[in-house]
């Protein structure tokens, strides 16, 4: 099954960070995904073996879903102050839930690990 869209942005945005560069198209991914620049606020979680890593949410809705989407993910991924920052290794072997409030509800769905056990 391949991977959305939504959680292959909040992947690459984490890999970003270990690979120091950025790496996320965004104008193209605009273009081709215009809901990306709804103003819709997400929540990033992270999870190691069904323990949640890290988490980092926007409450208000004022940035694009592209932008918060990149923003939660890595403040999940680095700047939890409840954990330390995420490893490689736990990288390579965490879900990510992405949760999306919109005015029908919350919208959620995870991605398993690139790695399993």
């Amino acid at each position: 099954m391949s991977r959305s869209v939504l959680l292959q942005l909040a992947r690459d945005s984490i890999q970003e960070v270990f690979q120091a560069q950025r790496t996320i198209d965004k104008p193209a991914l605009l273009n081709e995904h215009p809901l990306l620049n709804e103003k819709i606020a997400t929540r990033v979680n992270i999870y190691l073996n069904q323990d949640l890593r890290g988490s980092f949410g926007s409450d208000e809705t004022t940035k694009s879903l592209l932008e918060d989407i990149i923003y939660n993910a890595k403040m999940s991924a680095f700047e939890d102050k409840n954990f330390t920052p995420l490893t490689t290794s736990e990288y390579l072997s965490c879900e990510i839930e992405l949760l999306l409030t919109t005015p029908d509800g919350v919208i959620s769905e995870k991605d398993p690990a690139i790695l399993e056990d």
